[in-house]
């Protein structure tokens, strides 16, 4: 019996010998899901996609993680949060534009579906699929897809508790007014407490949603800080972290994070950077007093995105704590690109507003931190330019393989995909009908589970963009380019020149054809068009 045993034994180790290393990690239960978004924060800014600001947790992260190089958001905050929420196009769930206003919601009802300024109900949020297999689902944060209604707020969209702003930008220190925080359907009073601090509070309260969960339910976390976006609001024991550091100027910056990026196989060297913008001086010709406050302005940013790190290492540390780290999906990004509002050189609204808790308004770090920002890429926030739609992204789950741990991938996402891809991990199912019967768009993305497990390429010929007065569309590795109103468009090589250095379409006039007629066709099929009625 012994010997017999013993074979068998020896058997099992041999069949298990013959199983791929390369074999995806099954969870054996339902994953818990931290979906974690920042808010105008460049592509460089974090250490491991080449930036010097100190974000030793989010690194961790990606340590024990896969870096996407080529995740697309849709180039601003409120569309990019219908399409995460939702799996849509931004104009399928009602916000092609922006959301409402706090102060002036008629401004964002432009009188047509794709422009309504809120989440319509023929969409489903990503809380109201989960709790239809047993979760629990809590927000924190920025949740800015509407908000004038009871209806509009996270509790009506499938979240079981919530504590954040419903609007878009507050003050960190002090939110008040229009910009006031909630908590759950109810506006809470201006803190009292001077050590308040969004980014901190964010965290903290959905850490203690956690902890008063008393099942052993799986949980959908959907933690969505303001932080980096203005106003530039930061500790000061933080922003002496960074006080010295910007001195050197934003072209030293930029180079610095280029050649990271290159050393780290992030970027392909032939790409180079972007063409300069014009708005932006080399750093020597800036005068002293010019470089003093714009290199503090530069310093507040990075603290405030340093904040964002310790907090990050919270959830981990919270996560490890509870051993429930392997078996949760952590998912870290960015809503758009870096924020050139209000496209002045050295920043915009009085020094003096830095740090008012009064004041939440755009007190920026100007155009040239922003350029810097989004190294090696053109534009920022706003345009379909990779600057404006490139998102930083990192994914830690349960079924990664651990061969692919630390490392990037090249395979082409969208927040379109986040639907499918938590719908699949979770095993949830997507409704056809809802909220009373209604009819649900289709979810219009891919699960992105097997270029987690495998590094599977999407099965998807083309990615599309619209906002405001731009427009884009990709195919492969080439990508176009224009205004709406205008006829001519750019075509990129993405490939060799993910930089859009390099206008291609005369060359290739066939392809610039049959990818425009497949953008007018998405766009009179998705509620981009009527844009507004008169």
């Amino acid at each position: 019996m012994y010997i017999r045993l013993s074979l068998a034994g020896l058997g099992l180790l041999f069949l298990l010998s013959l199983i791929p290393k390369e074999q995806p990690v099954v969870a054996s239960k339902k994953p818990n899901i931290v979906l974690i978004m920042v808010d105008d924060m460049g592509w460089s800014d974090i250490g491991c996609y080449g930036g010097e600001i100190t974000t030793p947790n989010i690194d961790r992260l990606a340590k024990g993680g896969l870096r996407f190089k080529q995740i697309y958001n849709t180039g601003r905050c409120c569309p990019t949060r219908a399409s995460l929420l939702t799996g849509l196009y931004p104009h399928q769930a009602g916000i092609g534009q922006m959301a409402e206003d706090p102060e002036r919601p008629e401004d964002f009802h432009w009188g047509t579906p794709g422009y309504q300024g809120y989440l319509n109900r023929n969409c489903v949020t990503l809380a109201e699929v989960l709790k239809t297999n047993g979760y629990r689902t809590y927000m924190t944060g920025k949740w800015h897809v509407g908000m004038h209604g009871e209806e509009k707020l996270p509790r009506q969209r499938g979240f079981d508790r919530y504590y954040g702003i419903p609007a878009g930008a507050t003050s960190y220190l002090r939110p008040q007014g229009g910009r006031s925080v909630w908590l759950d359907n109810q506006k809470l009073d201006p803190p009292t407490d001077p050590n308040y601090y969004t980014t901190d509070a964010f965290t903290d309260r959905g850490i203690e949603f956690l902890k008063a969960q008393e099942t052993d339910d799986p949980f959908f976390w959907y933690l969505a800080y303001n932080a980096p976006h203005w106003p530039l609001h930061a500790k000061h024991q933080d922003i002496e972290k960074f006080k010295d550091t910007y001195q050197v100027g934003w072209d030293k910056i930029r180079q610095q994070r280029l050649d990271r990026q290159i050393k780290m196989g992030l970027i392909d060297p032939k790409w180079g950077f972007s063409e300069r913008d014009s708005r932006v001086r080399p750093w020597e010709k800036l005068s002293q007093a010019e470089k003093d406050t714009v290199a503090y302005r530069m310093a507040v940013y990075a603290a405030q995105v340093y904040a964002v790190d310790y907090n990050v290492g919270k959830v981990l540390d919270y996560l490890e704590s509870k051993k429930l780290m392997d078996n949760t999906m952590i998912i870290f990004l960015a809503d758009n690109g870096a924020c050139a509002e209000n496209y002045h050189e050295l920043g915009s609204a009085p020094f003096s507003r830095i740090n008012d808790p009064n004041f939440s308004g755009a007190v920026s770090y100007g155009i040239g931190w922003a350029n810097a920002s989004n190294t090696p890429f053109f534009e920022y926030k706003v345009k379909p330019y990779e600057g404006g739609i490139a998102t930083p992204m990192i994914v830690h789950s349960p079924r990664l393989p651990k061969n692919r741990q630390g490392k990037f991938t090249n395979q082409i996402g969208h927040l379109i995909d986040f639907m499918p891809t938590l719908v699949e991990a979770s095993g949830a199912t997507y409704p056809a009908t809802f909220h009373g019967g209604q009819t649900i768009t289709p979810m219009q993305g891919k699960s992105l589970m097997g270029v987690i497990e495998q590094d599977k390429p999407l099965d998807r010929e083309y990615l599309f963009w619209e906002h405001q007065t731009y427009c884009a569309v990709r195919k492969g590795d080439y990508k176009m380019v224009k205004k709406i109103e205008e006829p001519a468009w750019q075509l990129f090589d993405l490939n060799n020149d993910r930089t859009e250095r390099h206008n291609i379409a005369a060359q290739n006039p066939e392809l610039v054809q049959e990818m425009g007629q497949k953008w007018q066709e998405w766009a009179d099929t998705h509620q981009v068009f009527p844009k507004k009625l008169k």
